[in-house]
């Protein structure tokens, strides 16, 4: 690909960071510059060799910036174009990291000139619970699919430079339409979360919750684990997602209601079949996954 000469970062965090140290890796990238609210924070990425500097003014950086990646939450990114709007933006292209597309869309479609050509949706599909600059490592987007989501309004160079970005930094991209996006990561990632959340929750208002939390093994640490995420990050994606997530919520809670309606009945065999359905589905598709 060609060198990104000068690359900003809005968000040095998890995927923020992470992406700066896979692009270093891969000698794609000039100059990094980070910016964000928390200097303490943006120091740290200068000691990690994440960034090269940092400048806590958005707008004097946009206009001498190749490319802008956007890796905030998700309802940040509406102040955060608004800003971008009203600097010369034009001949820069921006991207963003988020987990929803079309509420993201929607802050882009509100703030930019209709004629910019230079948006580029996109979504890697990686990370992990923990969160902030010192969670980033320069492997986490290896093998991991990030999905690109243009719209009719984004330029076809514009996709190729943040196609090309998310290769360099070790990921497999797909492109889909962001609709599509928005209703299937609902079900497989958003979902997951509310469950692991849920069930964190339930635990810890129990009648016995210290007695629960001593005696859990990895079964219960396993499913939890993605219940240390960042918290305002759900937040967001839940509420800019809410009409899909809820779709999948209540088709999880009609699935949890059928095995109570087998266990209720003595029902057993249905419910093993349920069981067993599940295990043969899991190991089929994620039998070839990288660990």
């Amino acid at each position: 690909m060609k060198k990104i000469d000068r690359l900003l970062i809005v968000g040095v965090g998890l995927i923020g960071g992470s992406l700066a140290l896979a692009l270093r890796r891969a000698g794609v990238v000039g100059e990094i510059v980070g910016n964000g609210r928390n200097e303490t924070n943006l120091n740290k990425a200068i000691e990690l060799n994440m960034i090269d500097r940092y400048n806590l003014n958005l707008a004097e950086e946009v206009k001498g910036a190749d490319v802008v990646v956007v890796a905030t939450p998700v309802l940040t990114m509406n102040s955060i174009f608004e800003l971008i709007a009203t600097t010369d933006y034009r001949d820069t292209i921006i991207t963003d990291v988020g987990s929803v597309k079309r509420q993201i869309l929607q802050f882009a479609e509100t703030h930019f000139d209709p004629s910019y050509s230079g948006f580029v949706p996109a979504h890697p599909i990686a990370g992990t619970e923990f969160s902030g600059v010192e969670a980033a490592r320069v492997d986490l987007f290896d093998k991991r699919r990030t999905l690109v989501t243009p719209t009719d309004n984004t330029g076809r160079h514009a996709t190729d430079v943040v196609t090309q970005m998310w290769l360099a930094a070790g990921s497999i991209v797909e492109t889909i339409d962001v609709a599509f996006h928005d209703t299937i990561l609902s079900a497989c990632s958003h979902l997951p979360h509310l469950a692991a959340f849920g069930l964190v929750h339930y635990i810890n208002n129990h009648e016995y919750r210290q007695e629960c939390f001593d005696l859990a093994a990895s079964g219960f640490y396993d499913f939890t684990r993605i219940a240390s995420s960042d918290p305002v990050m759900w937040r967001d994606i839940c509420s800019a997602n809410a009409g899909p997530i809820l779709q999948q919520l209540n088709g999880y809670i009609a699935s949890l209601q059928t095995i109570s309606n087998h266990l209720s009945a003595g029902n057993v065999h249905d419910m093993q079949g349920i069981f067993h359905d599940a295990k043969s589905s899991r190991d089929y598709h994620f039998s070839k996954l990288p660990r």
